[in-house]
């Protein structure tokens, strides 16, 4: 199984910028799909952008497409999500994940990160 560490959560003003990584270790991760997903407070988990081992082919959420971007560098085991023009109702804790399938994933199976807080202020 691999295990995985986001960073590059923090706080930023509405129409900011931010870049979260995940680090993987124990087996590579170009062999996985892999996923971003956040949870706010009180709120269930939601999926916000996917891609396939390959980074080849990505999907998105609704709410994200056209401001955040998924991508990944197999050579270096690692993943990101760029985030742009950010919004208050982009606060969460956000998760990356890896696993066989963006199905997978959405079932809360695979390895997940522990998670990076984002923070937009208004």
């Amino acid at each position: 199984q691999v295990q995985l560490v986001e960073s590059g959560g923090g706080l930023v003003q509405a129409g900011g910028s931010l870049r979260l990584s995940c680090a993987a270790s124990g087996r590579t991760l170009s062999t996985y799909y892999m996923g971003w997903f956040r949870q706010a407070p009180g709120k269930e988990r939601q999926f916000v952008a996917a891609s396939s081992w390959s980074g080849g082919s990505t999907t998105y959420a609704d709410s994200v497409k056209g401001r955040f971007t998924i991508s990944r560098d197999n050579a270096k085991n690692t993943g990101y999500l760029q985030m742009n023009n950010l919004k208050p109702e982009d606060t969460a804790v956000y998760h990356c994940a890896a696993g066989p399938s963006i199905a997978t994933m959405n079932q809360g199976l695979g390895s997940w990160g522990q998670g990076t807080q984002v923070t937009v202020s208004s």
